[in-house]
């Protein structure tokens, strides 16, 4: 895998840490059937070489998009007759969710290490989600939706709720 300008990393024993503009990540593969090793080529680029069994190259290139693009999901609030309110808290750490369904009870979730959520400037009921780590910004996306489930009601009838509308990287908006 090719290394992209201004980007660092460090190869430990299957603890990989790469540093970019966007900040640091780290990632242990001790549990996958892999090994690393960086290399330089004949042209004196470096390469971080990756000798995989039953694995795929996905999940080590999700770590370089993530330091050098980032990743954000955008949210969606869908209704039918009581409109969901939300109010971000603690600088962009947190989100209170109230009047879904009509129901009394505030919602919270913290979002994970790393991700920020804000309010869309151009669409009316919109959340972005920001930050390195896909998988720290997909959980978080997850955890908003799962406190937006339906219960004891026909979830075919009743499609209320916070969807991911869109998923991409920082970089391409």
């Amino acid at each position: 895998m090719d290394i992209p300008e201004g980007v660092t990393i460090k190869v430990k024993a299957k603890i990989i840490e790469v540093e970019g503009p966007r900040g640091m990540l780290s990632r242990n593969f001790k549990h996958l059937n892999l090994d690393f090793r960086l290399i330089k080529d004949e042209s004196g680029k470096r390469k971080l070489k990756i000798d995989a069994w039953f694995g795929s190259r996905k999940t080590t290139a999700a770590i370089r998009t993530g330091v050098t693009k980032g990743y954000h999901y955008k949210m969606h609030f869908v209704y039918a007759h009581f409109p969901i309110n939300a109010a971000i808290t603690k600088s962009n750490k947190s989100i209170e969710i109230r009047n879904f369904l009509g129901e009394k009870k505030v919602r919270k979730v913290d979002m994970l290490e790393g991700v920020s959520v804000v309010r869309s400037e151009k669409v009316k009921d919109e959340l972005v989600l920001d930050g390195n780590d896909i998988e720290l910004v997909s959980r978080s996306a997850a955890l908003i939706n799962q406190k937006c489930h339906v219960k004891k009601k026909d979830i075919w009838k009743f499609l209320d709720g916070i969807y991911v509308s869109e998923k991409g990287t920082i970089a391409d908006e």
